[in-house]
């Protein structure tokens, strides 16, 4: 068996399709050997993880970006090393003429460029209506959550006997934080008081606003004792939700390798997005042993179990009362901080690369 994964998210400044293709092809490898699992273009390594950057040499993607950008315009099927003799391709979401040998296959993240199109720049909606047409040709498909796989029944009509729900994983860097990195981390960042953490793009579906404004009507005590830690690359947000940002702890962009003894730093985490098809950032606090404070929709009441306090993500009313819960008992946060941890077992990127590898055996 020979499968071929288009990495060229790799190649471009991306978060959560970007983490997931480079965890997913890692343990993919280990599992399978690097002849079995190839990569479009060809990576035979994979550099250290950047959300802001390529992960590969400036030829690798000078030329992968280019076989992409000659493929999309021209409507030519994509083609590489590797990709004539492949028996499965596995396509990302942003090539839109996938080779028509071989099987086809694709990983289903999330839909809210369709269920939530007013939150999303008109490039993003574009690029989905495209993939979309190519998930209608692939021969079978990965999602990410079942919250995924029924959305994407619903809105895009697909047969729900080709789609398989394979939970995405977690870092294996979010297990166990030693004790020094969260000491290094704390001073590096000057956070010298405890803190509620968001981590994200900063875009109108993470609902920072709302966040701001429960954190805004917590009692002054709290405040005083509890900072709000926002930590991401500013996106589409709005001007007045990046000025609002001034007001609370903004660390702006933080490196991969400062996302795990940062989570495990923070007293407790929060995420009302309006809508996940995962939930990566949710998943990391789990595993970090930090209480999580996140919303009642989409897949994270699936990844969440009964390991976090969910919220309805529209009411900020609702997500201060569930904040001022955690932070003002250590009792209950020191419950829900081993509950998650429970919770995460379960999604490991080697359970996932498996899983996959037994997904594509199906397919040939």
């Amino acid at each position: 068996m020979r499968v071929v994964i288009d990495a060229v998210p790799l190649l471009v400044r991306s978060a959560g399709v970007k983490n997931y293709l480079y965890y997913w092809i890692g343990h993919l490898r280990e599992q399978a050997g690097a002849d079995t699992i190839r990569t479009f273009p060809s990576l035979a390594e994979l550099a250290p993880l950047k959300h802001d950057r390529s992960v590969a040499g400036w030829w690798p993607t000078f030329a992968g970006l280019a076989s992409l950008a000659l493929s999309n315009h021209l409507g030519i099927e994509v083609a590489g090393p590797g990709t004539g003799r492949a028996d499965i391709f596995h396509v990302s979401s942003l090539l839109r003429n996938p080779p028509r040998h071989g099987r086809l296959t694709a990983t289903i993240h999330d839909m809210t460029c369709w269920l939530m199109p007013e939150l999303h720049p008109a490039a993003n909606r574009r690029a989905d209506r495209s993939f979309a047409e190519v998930l209608k040709r692939a021969d079978a498909l990965i999602a990410v959550s079942q919250s995924t796989k029924d959305d994407a029944v619903r809105v895009l009509d697909l047969d729900p006997e080709k789609i398989t729900v394979i939970h995405s994983g977690v870092s294996d860097a979010f297990f166990d934080v030693p004790a020094a990195a969260i000491v290094r981390i704390r001073e590096q960042y000057d956070l010298k008081r405890p803190f509620v953490l968001f981590i994200g793009t900063i875009e109108p579906r993470k609902n920072i606003d709302t966040l701001l404004d429960a954190y805004a009507s917590l009692d002054s005590p709290v405040r005083q004792e509890f900072e709000l830690v926002i930590a991401g690359p500013a996106g589409w947000a709005p001007r007045a939700t990046i000025e609002r940002l001034q007001s609370v702890r903004y660390l702006g962009y933080v490196p991969e390798t400062d996302l795990a003894p940062l989570t495990a730093a923070a007293a407790v985490f929060a995420y009302p997005s309006l809508y996940e098809g995962f939930g990566f950032p949710v998943v990391q606090a789990m595993a970090a042993g930090v209480p999580v404070v996140t919303s009642n929709v989409s897949s994270l009441p699936e990844v969440t179990g009964d390991a976090a306090l969910l919220v309805d993500p529209r009411s900020a009313e609702e997500l201060r009362s569930a904040l001022a819960r955690l932070l003002l008992s250590p009792t209950l946060r020191a419950a829900q901080s081993e509950r998650g941890r429970c919770q995460v077992r379960e999604f490991r990127w080697d359970a996932c690369a498996a899983k996959s590898l037994l997904f594509f055996e199906k397919v040939l």
